[in-house]
């Protein structure tokens, strides 16, 4: 593993495990600043508060944005139970499911942090029986049971809990010797710490990229309003997010996957097929891939009016929107495509 695939997968590893649902990101954010600082970069924000470093280029008329959101999964209190539980409402899109039994954070908003788990309101088989198996898990029939001694609404609001407080689940991230990253919230979090990896790697060999380029961290992926705001002169907005590892899909878990198309529109060819070339060009794994039910930083941006040309891509990514799973190779070769991107 080279130095700079290490500085990234221990990037990836710490922010990971820095809660940031979306609406609720500013720890994180400020980790992220702290982090480009220290490489010796400026960092602006937008209105909305994500995060942007420009590295000037050779041609300063002609601009480049690569995007990555900080923001995950996650949940806001939607009541507070006679029993003391809480409902909970979805932030983004993920199946009930896939959190069944999982750790979580309930972050007040004068800054305290209460533990709890996620269950279905019929959990015990001993109690239950076979309601348990058969049990759809809804909104209604999901709720966090926190770890302080409460079981009346009276009692849970005196902790400091109430209606609107962000809850955000346990990464549980996992590194295995062979190379596998599992945990949730690689999408997209890979895409931060990569962005970070480019830039010290830039500020490192001193390198001035061709065009001029910005970074951009966004905040509200994951809820369909990341990217509003295109620095002047901005031409090709890439948005680095995962690929889709499944039946039916092109995409693997060792490698970079472009996307052809998304649910909401096709990408500009003439911008994938400059990364493809890329790819073949300099013997970087890839695979070009059609995604379902999903968008990204770029084809949301260009459907809320963004006059830009626009790609999407990222490392193969296995059990996306639950515990999601890639490898070293996929970030390696995703982020050899984006220096090369970058730089030329």
């Amino acid at each position: 593993m080279n130095n700079l695939t290490e500085y990234t997968l221990n990037f990836m590893e710490e922010i990971l495990n820095i809660p940031s649902p979306a609406g609720d990101t500013g720890i994180c954010m400020k980790r992220i600043e702290k982090e480009f600082e220290a490489l010796g970069y400026v960092v602006e924000k937008s209105k909305k508060d994500s995060l942007y470093v420009t590295i000037k280029g050779e041609d300063d008329e002609h601009h480049k944005m690569i995007v990555g959101h900080v923001d995950t999964l996650g949940a806001i209190v939607k009541e507070v139970k006679p029993n003391g539980r809480l409902k909970l409402a979805q932030i983004g899109g993920f199946s009930w499911a896939s959190l069944e039994g999982e750790n979580v954070l309930v972050h007040t908003d004068t800054g305290k942090q209460i533990s709890g788990s996620i269950l279905p309101t019929k959990a015990s088989i001993h109690i239950y029986s076979d309601e348990v198996r058969v049990m759809e898990r809804t909104d209604d029939t999901v709720e966090v049971r926190i770890d302080e001694f409460t079981k009346s609404k009276e009692e849970t609001k005196a902790l400091g809990i109430k209606v609107g407080d962000f809850v955000s689940f346990e990464p549980r991230h996992v590194q295995c010797d062979n190379g596998f990253i599992k945990s949730r919230h690689i999408d997209d979090k890979s895409a931060v710490a990569m962005i970070l990896g480019i830039c010290k790697y830039i500020k490192d060999e001193k390198i001035t990229p061709k065009y001029t380029t910005h970074f951009n961290i966004s905040n509200y992926e994951e809820v369909g309003h990341g990217v509003s705001y295109l620095p002047e002169k901005t031409d090709e907005l890439l948005a680095i997010d995962i690929g889709l590892v499944g039946p039916n899909q092109e995409s693997r878990e060792t490698s970079v996957c472009i996307a052809a198309k998304d649910s909401r529109t096709p990408y500009d060819f003439k911008l994938r097929k400059k990364l493809s070339d890329i790819c073949e060009k300099n013997g970087i794994e890839y695979n070009v891939d059609v995604y379902n039910r999903y968008g990204s930083d770029a084809s949301v941006g260009v459907l809320q009016g963004l006059n830009v040309n626009f790609a999407c891509v990222g490392p193969g990514v296995d059990a996306t929107h639950h515990y999601e799973r890639t490898h070293v190779h996929a970030i390696e070769n995703t982020m050899a495509l984006l220096i090369k991107y970058a730089i030329q």
